[in-house]
């Protein structure tokens, strides 16, 4: 799903609170998203340390003159993966927040379904940004939850990345969400090296006998399994999980284990260690990523890689590469998506519109049965607006140049005085729409009074909280409720984010939300 990064300019409006002047948003650029931005960038050569300019000969036989400053004085390092120049967002989003407020917000917000609401949780989550109130404990905290809604989104490429810039020994929590980051992504044996030269970072005694195995201390291994055995340390579900993973030839033949009822990321991989593998369907999102390796079936890549990019956690070519890998052996479901989207795209490289019209259909409402239209917006939006159509392939492909980054060169191509140009234009037509949703988003973007409350929030430099609340509007919008869309577009609008309130009417107007 395409998440398009968001330019943030203030209006007259945040300007005078801020009583600073910032650059006027350009609403024709095509920005990457984070997770698609994160995945472009190549790790920054290291520099050199300039040479210390000073004498290289002392001068004088007398120690030179230090300067002592406390420990954490200053300004609080900033956490975050994406810098201010590529989000637009200023790194004081958290300052005037408090911390325990930020974490309520963070946590109580929903499963977004609307493609431009993901997009702003995602920029704000992995924005570069200092830590609350100049306080590092508050930061340390804040990271831990932004961490844990990207892995519970399924983004644990970027969740893993923000951990690391946060500090994996900085706590017991800290670490411990590195474990099961890394358990989910392969990559447990660095998280494990750090464990075994600091067992004390970790009070989970499964971790430690994990670990110990994994470095071929079987004696170790042993001896803390029986320690949890003998004083009940540990359920007897994952006793016996870890009794098989420690002595595998015991175990051999013997009955499957029964799942438990609640997993967590270390069973997971204890469960396709011993060669009993659990299906990701019914598990959190996050265990989808297990999915995606090529150990999987083609058809599990595929539901994983769905899975996820309806979330916005996977960039767009990721499926789209899974999508054409090979040819399907079978019908019905999923395979009917891949067959569709193959000759689509085999006609649309022919450049004939007629091949184009003939598939274009049958794709389109396949991506909308699957709810990966964004993904299908972000992947052929471009090439089909350079292509002729007519009837209903020339409508769908109107459609979705609206819903693309593009959307104002859509309306100048379309050249009509609808809601959906007007949106696309920022210029509302003069008749409001009769339905509780149009008219909402009319009065929106035709001089709606913004809440206040949310404005002057950002003169306390509460812009994260801000969004935060923005984003819960934003979906209790697209779910039905009127006041609440009007109310999130006119705010979005009146703090700056111009783009994100257009795309997201775009969006509640044609997609399925």
């Amino acid at each position: 799903m395409r998440l398009g990064l968001f330019r943030i300019t203030f209006p007259a409006l945040v300007v005078a609170l801020f009583g600073t002047a910032v650059a006027t948003q350009e609403t024709s650029d095509k920005p990457l998203s984070v997770i698609d931005w994160l995945g472009t960038q190549a790790p920054a050569a290291r520099p050199r340390p300039a040479a210390p300019n000073e004498p290289a000969i002392a001068k004088t036989a007398l120690a030179p003159v230090i300067e002592v400053k406390p420990l954490g004085v200053g300004a609080p390092r900033q956490i975050g993966l994406v810098p201010t120049g590529v989000t637009g967002l200023p790194d004081t989003i958290w300052v005037g927040s408090n911390p325990d407020r930020l974490t309520t917000l963070i946590r109580k917000l929903p499963d977004l379904n609307l493609p431009a609401a993901q997009s702003l949780l995602y920029t704000v989550l992995l924005a570069e940004a200092r830590a609350p109130a100049l306080d590092s404990a508050a930061g340390d905290a804040l990271a831990l939850v932004r961490v844990e809604a990207l892995m519970e989104r399924g983004a644990l490429d970027p969740a893993l990345s923000l951990i690391e810039q946060a500090g994996v020994t900085t706590s017991a929590a800290h670490f411990d969400l590195w474990m099961q980051i890394s358990l989910l992504t392969g990559q447990e044996d660095r998280a494990c090296a750090v464990l075994t030269s600091a067992p004390h970072l970790t009070h989970d005694y499964d971790t430690r006998i994990f670990c110990a195995v994994r470095a071929r201390q079987w004696e170790n291994a042993a001896l803390t399994l029986g320690s949890a055995q003998a004083l009940g340390l540990l359920p007897e579900w994952k006793l016996d999980l870890l009794d098989r993973f420690l002595n595998p030839d015991v175990f051999e033949g013997a009955d499957p284990l029964p799942a438990p009822r609640r997993m967590d990321p270390l069973s997971f991989r204890l469960f396709e260690t011993i060669g009993e593998p659990m299906p990701t369907g019914n598990l959190p999102r996050a265990y989808a990523v297990a999915d995606l390796r090529d150990l999987a079936g083609w058809k599990s890549q595929l539901e994983a890689a769905e899975r996820l990019t309806r979330a916005g956690a996977l960039p767009d070519n990721r499926l789209l590469g899974l999508y054409t890998d090979r040819r399907p052996a079978a019908s019905g479901g999923i395979w009917d998506r891949v067959k569709a989207l193959q000759q689509f795209e085999v006609a649309l490289n022919t450049g004939s519109p007629e091949a184009i019209a003939k598939t274009l259909p049958v794709v389109w409402r396949a991506m909308q049965d699957a709810d990966l239209e964004m993904a299908f917006v972000g992947l052929f939006a471009d090439p089909l607006a350079a292509i002729a159509l007519e009837g209903t392939a020339a409508t769908i492909a109107q459609n979705i140049a609206f819903l693309s980054s593009d959307y104002e060169a859509a309306a100048r191509r379309a050249d009509t005085d609808t809601l959906i140009s007007g949106i696309a234009r920022g210029q509302m037509p003069a008749k409001r729409p009769g339905t509780a949703q149009g008219a909402a988003i009319h009065d929106a973007f035709n001089g709606a009074t913004p809440r206040a409350d949310l404005v002057a929030s950002v003169q306390q430099q509460r812009l994260g909280e801000t969004i935060l609340h923005l984003i819960e509007l934003l979906h209790r919008g697209a779910l039905g409720d009127a006041n609440a869309l009007r109310d999130a577009l006119a705010t979005l609008r009146a703090i700056g984010l111009e783009d994100t309130a257009r795309r997201a009417a775009l969006q509640i107007l044609l997609l399925r939300t």
